[in-house]
């Protein structure tokens, strides 16, 4: 496939200090044996900022290549990916045709990619089912998908997490005052998406159950 003119194209180059370069394909000047290619001054101003440096001239291959190294290190969201192609300056139509065949073959799977993040943050972070969708619509899920993967969450799982949540922080605050210690382990569970009345709920079990361990001073019963 012809890539569109100016888009990924460039014209050659001349090295600098006087010295003949070498031209690979597309026209692009090599360095002189360094290992890593040389600095030159005539590079089509058109250039897209962002464009791949390894450019072959045909922007699928260049999706192609983004993705799959991209896809490397961990699992991406079909919209990870077209922001990722977007910001090097991969066209539309190229990068739509390229994850459209990514999710045929299952390199994409937003479904999966949900499932995952939802057994890996609700288990190791304590996240509730509230945090664990915005993560994921942050991500670019679709909201049905992340409503899917979160139902495998129920009301005795948050609690579970929740209470681990607040008596591994509680122990920290032994010295603080109960005011102190209560708003901050409010806020703490907030900010993980627990609702006020599960997160009061869950204090209370935990002051009441660690009751003998502290000062009736410091934790009285809510």
């Amino acid at each position: 496939m012809t890539a569109p003119s100016g888009a990924f194209g460039r014209r050659p180059a001349a090295s600098r200090g006087g010295r003949p370069g070498r031209t690979g394909r597309g026209g692009r000047a090599f360095g002189d044996g360094a290992g890593r290619p040389a600095v030159h001054e005539g590079v089509d101003a058109e250039e897209p900022p962002g464009a791949p440096e390894d450019d072959p001239g045909d922007p699928e291959s260049v999706a192609r290549a983004i993705c799959l190294r991209a896809l490397t290190g961990a699992p991406k969201t079909r919209q990870q990916l077209a922001d990722l192609l977007a910001r090097k300056g991969v066209p539309e139509y190229a990068a739509t045709e390229v994850l459209d065949r990514f999710g045929e073959v299952g390199l994409i799977d937003d479904a999966a990619f949900a499932r995952l993040w939802v057994s890996s943050r609700q288990s190791g972070r304590g996240l509730a089912r509230r945090a664990l969708q915005a993560e994921l619509r942050a991500k670019g899920v679709a909201p049905e998908v992340a409503a899917e993967a979160v139902e495998v969450v129920d009301d005795d799982d948050e609690r579970a997490a929740a209470r681990q949540l607040v008596e591994r922080r509680l122990r920290a605050m032994q010295r603080l005052d109960r005011a102190t210690a209560t708003r901050r382990l409010m806020g703490m569970l907030a900010r993980k998406g627990y609702g006020g009345g599960m997160a009061a709920g869950v204090f209370r079990e935990v002051l009441d159950a660690a009751g003998a361990e502290h000062d009736e001073g410091e934790y009285e019963p809510l």
